[in-house]
């Protein structure tokens, strides 16, 4: 008898550091893009990665697991770390479409191992690393948002706009509310700087937003060019 507990107790000892034990549940995705004139024209400033200046256009913040009460779990599987070997033949993309503006320049994989650790672990129910990059990636190309801004006349030329213009615009194209959020440029001016999507746990289809972010942003904002 003591042997099988002895036994037992091993076994779960084992199961609890497993890679398994950190993959969590959760109900929907944050799919976050970033504007790089308003990451730019803060106090802080950027630094353009080392393959030059990005496109102007919005580029991939992250893709985060979250929870349908407003709360998100992170940082869930410490063991699995970012591997660069394993998303060599995305690495030309990420470049593009996930560039890293933070200083001192980069190429890239600093900012994307930060996305896999605390927000990709938590995604391992679904994907692994190639995968959970690849969806993003896919997204990206489901609704072209500068496309659809453009399309109804607002610009990224240092122009104001209503913020309800922009919500229009975005929820025409994907037929769903999104989470706007805003930061300051040097003059203190509100400005267009994340958007936020829905997507189903499945990590592929733009959902309505189960909540939606706080972000503090002006009637008018504007929408600087890069």
């Amino acid at each position: 008898m003591r042997s099988m507990l002895l036994h037992l107790a091993y076994f779960l000892l084992i199961l609890a550091f497993s890679p398994l034990s950190f993959a969590q549940d959760f109900d929907f995705f944050y799919f976050v893009q970033q504007w790089p004139g308003s990451y730019c024209d803060t106090q802080n400033g950027c630094c353009y990665p080392k393959t030059g200046k990005p496109d102007q256009d919005f580029g991939i913040h992250g893709l985060w697991p979250n929870y349908n009460d407003g709360s998100y779990p992170s940082n869930c599987d410490p063991g699995n770390q970012f591997d660069p070997s394993q998303v060599a033949d995305l690495t030309t993309e990420m470049q593009m479409e996930w560039p890293s503006l933070s200083c001192p320049s980069s190429n890239g994989s600093g900012f994307w191992s930060h996305e896999w650790d605390k927000h990709g672990t938590c995604s391992e129910s679904v994907f692994e690393q190639h995968g959970y990059f690849e969806a993003a990636l896919k997204l990206k190309k489901k609704v072209n948002l500068l496309q659809v801004l453009t399309d109804e006349g607002i610009h990224p030329d240092g122009s104001f706009y209503s913020i309800n213009s922009i919500r229009d615009a975005i929820r025409g194209a994907t037929g769903y509310e999104q989470g706007i959020e805003c930061n300051r440029d040097e003059s203190g001016n509100s400005q267009l700087y994340q958007i936020y999507l829905c997507v189903s746990s499945s990590g592929s289809n733009i959902i309505q937003c189960p909540t939606l972010p706080k972000g503090k942003c002006s009637s008018q904002i504007k929408f600087p060019s890069f």
